[in-house]
């Protein structure tokens, strides 16, 4: 057998060929890389600096200080002062509760500590720092600082703390604030002020704190703060100073708050006095009532069911939310309807007789007065608050023109005060029984009405403030 000679030619030409082929992968693959490269280095650049400078700086917000409230003599009804908390990031616990068993043994927490931790949490973030207590004195702050190095995800911190010092008095008018949870987040994002409650953790939730959020609250403030590798604050580049919230002064007295209070006792009712000249509030009273400061760092458990389960109801703003038959003060505004529609002009008088009938009927609608008050005109009709005049008036009038008349002067109406949550009262209309009960409206609806703004006519407390002149 003779061995194949190989052909030398043959092969030096193909081994060029992938010579070429990789050396032609190879500078393409060097060409896709340089300009990867240069995209990265010269295109991107801007991009990529602004990046590596916001990995280096960090933006610190500096949260303002709230608003004041105080009365018109300038007694405060809120403020501010500073408190240790010790706060704890679930997130960066390993063994929760195995931490807050350590911690107490340098701290004490109570059991309502606990609670109301648990409650705030729930309610918070993971990554958010929940307060397990405070307003920790220096020695306790102090012992834990010595110890911090053993309780990663725990740490003091020192905010501002808000304070009722007036305790209950004038609770439902004044509000609280409370913690921010998921739905503020989402009103704050929808009236776009979110941007603004960087680093804040508390907003208003009801009365004035909540009605004049955005004028307590301030503009918050900003740091721009170096940071090494590890995250340590190395210099301040540049800050931002916050503006304080405002001050309010309220028309709110607030020893005739107490003289209204007091006066209550143990009853439960709602009480508003205004200036008759200019429309001011000058008491708001609910009955029974609370202690705001409860609410501030999230109330516990057992106070909160406290209140929530009472049979008087203490949470409840009555002013606002309850409504109630306008009673005798309704009078005058049907002698007005009276005299507008001419059905009612001097000399003209009625003899009382202590009731009142319906045609073609026995029922009698009684005086306050047994016996009557015998002659009576419009004037002293209304300074005797004479039943049986307005009876007649009323019928006469029909409660469509007797409603459409006193709802100029604001029933059926929200005050406007400036405290959410107001319901409108009701002035009724044949037309509105018969959506709302499917049934006609009778004559003797309309003579309750007329007396004393009763049967389903209804207002709330605060509307009476618009009735009067500004």
């Amino acid at each position: 057998m003779r061995a194949e000679l190989k052909n030398f030619q043959h092969e030096q030409y193909y081994f060029k060929l992938r010579l070429g082929f990789t050396a032609f992968v190879v500078f393409g693959l060097f060409g896709v890389l340089a300009f990867r490269f240069s995209y990265l280095q010269i295109k991107q650049y801007q991009h990529y600096q602004t990046l590596a400078e916001n990995n280096r700086i960090s933006l610190v917000p500096i949260v303002p200080n709230r608003g004041l409230i105080l009365d018109k003599n300038g007694v405060v009804m809120a403020h501010n002062f500073f408190v240790y908390t010790l706060e704890i990031t679930p997130s960066k616990v390993e063994n929760l509760e195995a931490t807050i068993a350590e911690v107490s043994k340098l701290v004490e927490v109570s059991s309502l500590d606990r609670k109301r931790f648990n409650k705030l949490r729930d309610e918070s973030r993971n990554f958010e720092s929940v307060p397990i207590r405070t307003h920790l004195n220096e020695v306790e702050a102090a012992s834990f600082a010595v110890n911090h190095y053993r309780f990663p995800g725990v740490e003091i911190k020192s905010r501002l703390y808000r304070h009722y010092p007036l305790g209950k008095l004038g609770a439902h008018m004044v509000g609280y604030i409370g913690r921010i949870n998921d739905k503020d987040l989402l009103n704050l994002e929808k009236d776009g002020d979110l941007s603004n409650y960087k680093g804040s953790d508390h907003v208003g939730k009801s009365g004035i704190e909540q009605f004049y959020e955005r004028q307590l609250h301030g503009t918050t403030g900003f740091q721009q703060v170096e940071i090494d590798a590890d995250g340590r604050a190395v210099r301040v580049l540049s800050s931002t100073a916050p503006v304080p919230g405002s001050n309010l002064i309220l028309s709110i007295d607030s020893k005739m708050q107490e003289i209204a209070e007091t006066a209550f006792g143990e009853h439960r009712g709602a009480l508003v006095a205004i200036n008759p000249k200019t429309g001011e509030v000058l008491s708001y009273v609910s009955q029974p009532t609370f202690d705001p400061n409860l609410f501030v760092d999230g109330i516990d458990v057992d106070n909160w069911k406290l209140l929530n389960e009472s049979l008087d109801k203490p949470l409840i703003n009555r002013p606002i939310r309850g409504v109630y038959p306008p009673g005798s003060t309704f009078k005058p505004f049907v002698a007005m309807a009276g005299l507008e529609n001419d059905k009612r002009a001097p000399p003209f008088a009625i003899h009382d007789a202590g009731y009142f009938t319906l045609a073609n009927s026995t029922h009698r609608y009684r005086d306050w007065k047994p016996g009557g008050h015998g002659v009576v005109d419009m004037q002293r009709a209304i300074t005797i608050s004479c039943d049986t005049f307005f009876y007649g008036l009323a019928l006469e009038l029909g409660i469509e023109k007797l409603s459409n008349f006193v709802r100029h002067f604001g029933f059926g109406e929200k005050s406007g005060i400036d405290i959410q949550g107001e319901n409108g009262g009701l002035l009724p209309t044949p037309d509105w029984k018969m959506r709302r009960y499917k049934q006609p409206w009778y004559q003797g609806e309309t003579v309750i009405v007329g007396m004393v703004g009763q049967g389903y006519t209804f207002a709330t407390l605060c509307s009476w403030h618009i009735l009067l002149p500004r």
